[in-house]
């Protein structure tokens, strides 16, 4: 029996470390045949972190060695891509990846965003293996689900780095700058405070550079999370 969304989000925060099994939360509350979490940010590299089996990861596995599919889309775009007939009707053309998945049972597939503030991180990605939509309901759940993935995802991605006292040094005058940097990132996103250190992490992380630097230049105003029409400010080279 499906279990409840609330009971997903809590299998979720409660797998520390278990990355590969966060497909299992998804299926409990959507019910379809199949799921994949992957990142394709360029800083994270392409990688399937989670998949329900060997179609899910085979979805995937296409998606990277052609370039095109939903997961990319809904990276770069930032919005869930609904594909309910991929064979019959779909919405969105992708020549390479609909010839490569004619010879597989997949009759519609669903696409949601990982993003952790401004930081573009990958997709998760839904399938069935007859053509169906997706309720609201369970296009909101997908929505949140992958939310609370992202941030998981991106935590994951910090914990694997090989040597974090280059990229992530703080001495106490370090930790200072971060403290204060966190409050005006907090402000700036109405985020928990947990999650606005994340981010200037994770930004440090893309970007390579200290957590120290990261902080500096949020308080200097040379770097704003906040969303802006042409996405978030930075000034910061």
């Amino acid at each position: 029996m499906a279990g409840t969304f609330s009971d997903a989000v809590d299998s979720l925060a409660a797998m520390g470390g278990r990355e590969s099994e966060l497909w299992r939360p998804v299926l409990d509350v959507i019910p379809v045949e199949g799921a994949a979490i992957s990142t394709i940010a360029e800083f994270l590299g392409a990688e399937t972190v989670s998949a329900s089996g060997r179609l899910a990861a085979r979805l995937d596995e296409l998606q990277f060695d052609l370039g095109e599919g939903p997961c990319w889309d809904a990276m770069r775009e930032q919005h869930v891509i609904l594909e309910p007939d991929i064979r019959s009707r779909p919405h969105r053309e992708w020549p390479a990846f609909s010839r490569a998945i004619a010879e597989h049972d997949v009759g519609a597939i669903f696409a949601f965003p990982l993003v952790f503030g401004p930081l573009q991180l990958g997709a998760m990605d839904l399938y069935s293996g007859s053509a169906r939509e997706l309720s609201a309901a369970e296009e909101r759940h997908g929505g949140a689900l992958a939310s609370v993935i992202s941030r998981l995802v991106l935590d994951r991605a910090i914990r694997r780095v090989e040597d974090p006292d280059v990229l992530f040094a703080e001495d106490r005058f370090s930790r200072r700058l971060i403290h204060q940097a966190t409050g005006m990132v907090l402000a700036q996103l109405d985020i928990s405070a947990e999650d606005a250190r994340l981010l200037i992490q994770g930004h440090a992380f893309a970007m390579n550079r200290p957590m120290r630097d990261v902080a500096e230049a949020i308080l200097e105003r040379r770097l704003d999370f906040s969303v802006q029409p042409g996405g978030f400010v930075s000034s910061d080279d």
